[in-house]
């Protein structure tokens, strides 16, 4: 009896220390301070040494290069070849941080794409902790950079993301650039959009088109956003595809909590404090009634 239970103590044992120990090589290659640059390949040699004096980099650092092909291959359900243009030109770095730090995200010479877009997409492939900065040698509408930042996370930390998820976070940074086009909105205010809209589905769990319509618009209204048909029926086909991802939720509000610099301001918009502001005066005036009621009583 002694044997078989010093047996099965060391089996157990054995078993754990295995699973650490593939654990830590799975994980092997995303170490802290990790990072991989990416660049458009139809930069020119001098556009490309300029972008790395501007991302304090050197050439030893670890390289991947972004085609138009690919650009076209992530974009081409949701943008025309046009737009998309045929040249790969945004570049990228990424840092990877430590982890449970979240993502923080700076642009420069990006004009349609704003950083809050870029984090949230970027979360919702499975990018996480870490540090991204995403520029051009002069002004781009930006759409094709996320296919950069996707491919530097693989490169940093080793894992493939799966493609549905790259689909899914090209699309999603698509139409939320798209509504804040549409509607006048800032970029910040879309991606805000977007969240609640992704949360609500998570929590819903909608079934048919019509519940995936209600979801879209009754958020569109909390945020005082009007869609036109055509969007509204964009947002529903994003929604079902974010949906069919199966995405844990919790695991993503976790990395939007923890967005660092500039984005995380974005729950500080101009509406959320509106609404704040409405709260503290309903309390306000609730004060004032007793107070007057009191003061009533003794005249």
């Amino acid at each position: 009896m002694k044997f078989l239970k010093k047996l099965s103590i060391m089996l157990v044992t054995g078993l754990t220390a295995f699973t650490l120990t593939a654990q830590n090589f799975s994980f092997a290659d995303a170490v802290a301070g990790e990072t991989v640059v990416t660049f458009g390949q139809d930069l020119s040699a001098a556009d490309k040494q300029t972008l790395m004096t501007e991302m304090k980099v050197d050439d030893k650092v670890k390289q991947v290069s972004v085609t138009n092909q690919e650009e076209h291959t992530y974009l081409g359900k949701y943008l025309s070849k046009a737009v998309i243009g045929n040249r790969a030109l945004s570049s990228a770095k990424i840092t990877l941080t430590d982890s449970g730090k979240g993502i923080a995200v700076k642009t420069n010479n990006i004009t349609s794409i704003s950083p809050a877009m870029y984090a949230n997409a970027a979360i919702t492939a499975g990018v996480k902790d870490a540090d991204i900065y995403v520029t051009a040698p002069f002004k781009v509408s930006g759409t094709a950079a996320l296919t950069g930042i996707i491919k530097a996370f693989e490169k940093a930390t080793g894992q493939k993301i799966d493609e549905n998820k790259k689909q899914v976070a090209n699309e999603e940074m698509v139409r939320t650039q798209d509504i804040a086009e549409k509607t006048g909105i800032t970029g910040d205010k879309a991606a805000q959009f977007i969240n609640q809209v992704k949360k609500e589905i998570a929590t819903e769990k909608p079934k048919t088109v019509d519940d995936y319509k209600n979801i879209i618009v009754n958020v569109s209204n909390q945020f005082n956003i009007n869609l036109d048909q055509a969007t509204i029926n964009n947002l529903v086909q994003f929604s079902q595809n974010f949906s069919s991802l199966n995405i844990d939720w919790g695991a993503i509000s976790g990395q939007l909590d923890k967005l660092r610099g500039d984005i995380s301001k974005v729950l500080t918009s101009d509406e959320a404090k509106g609404f704040l502001d409405s709260i503290l005066e309903g309390i306000a005036s609730i004060f004032r009634a007793i107070a007057d009621f009191f003061s009533s009583l003794f005249k």
